[in-house]
């Protein structure tokens, strides 16, 4: 397919997922993941496991169908041993299985989304400048999940939480066709904004909601969304929630985005660290310096 063609056709594609009832969408979702009734659950189950080939040997439970809801088989939990950390502290991890869609350097305070789009760091994180401020020049990685992918997300590096920010926004597709289409789409959509001090400095997870991502909850907060908010929500935290590496920090239904921020001159990037390269949870992109 030549290339013109397939701009053109990802652009129809884009201009369908704007017209979309996107939170309409995910709210059924929301109630289909959640049926109990076995016949239903087990048909949901079969259908999902059939269009997505799961590697359900890692799961503590591998039998898909004994999951109570097909919620239960998204947000599976895996054997401790199959994402083992790296034994170097100062490696800074992937929080999730995924794609890195991008990674780098951030520009004063713009993001690369994809080629041709770039977005601001301040309005990812809210917009409140004394949050985003500490990144500017920083690093960041931007880690895609699919819907056949783990759906946990754990902490790339030690940290102790100190703010969570609700945004509310739209539910656009964040795969990697429309990051290359919608402009600025991270910061359109809706996310949970995660801040932690850390020994590298102040560090940012970001987990960005999609069309059918039904729920993003934190370990310490629980359910965030649904249902979804029309006003920003921001949590400070005066007792910090202490986080290791690698502990569990949250989860998505279904798949979609972690953009980790870190502060300049702190960390360097492996060297097998590449774009549209798969990554798991646990293995190393950058150490501290």
């Amino acid at each position: 397919m030549n290339t013109s063609l397939q701009r053109l056709l990802e652009q129809l594609a884009t201009g369908i997922v704007f017209c979309l009832p996107q939170h309409w969408i995910s709210r059924l979702v929301y109630r289909l993941t959640r049926i109990e009734t076995p016949a239903v659950k087990n048909a949901i189950i079969r259908l999902y496991t059939t269009l997505f080939r799961l590697n359900m040997s890692e799961a503590v439970e591998p039998d898909p169908f004994a999951y109570p809801t097909m919620n239960a088989l998204f947000t599976r939990a895996l054997k401790a041993e199959t994402r083992p950390l790296p034994d170097d502290d100062n490696i800074l991890v992937s929080p999730a299985d995924g794609v890195i869609s991008e990674f780098g350097s951030i520009d004063n305070t713009l993001l690369l989304q994809a080629k041709g789009h770039h977005y601001s760091h301040d309005l990812l994180l809210g917009g409140i400048g004394e949050l985003s401020r500490p990144f500017n020049d920083g690093l960041f990685a931007t880690v895609y999940l699919s819907p056949r992918d783990y759906h946990r997300v754990h902490m790339p590096f030690a940290g102790r939480l100190t703010d969570m920010i609700y945004m509310p926004g739209r539910l656009h597709s964040v795969s990697l066709m429309t990051t290359r289409t919608i402009p600025e789409i991270f910061t359109r959509n809706e996310r949970v904004i995660c801040l932690f001090d850390t020994d590298a400095g102040r560090m940012a997870v970001v987990l960005v909601g999609a069309i059918n991502v039904a729920a993003i909850e934190t370990v310490w907060a629980g359910l965030i969304t649904p249902p979804p908010g029309r006003e920003m929500r921001h949590t400070c935290y005066e007792q910090p929630v202490e986080l290791a590496r690698g502990a569990e920090l949250g989860r998505f239904n279904m798949g979609s985005t972690v953009i980790v921020l870190m502060e300049k001159d702190r960390f360097e990037w492996l060297e097998q660290i590449s774009p549209y390269s798969a990554i798991r949870m646990g293995e190393g992109l950058a150490r501290m310096r």
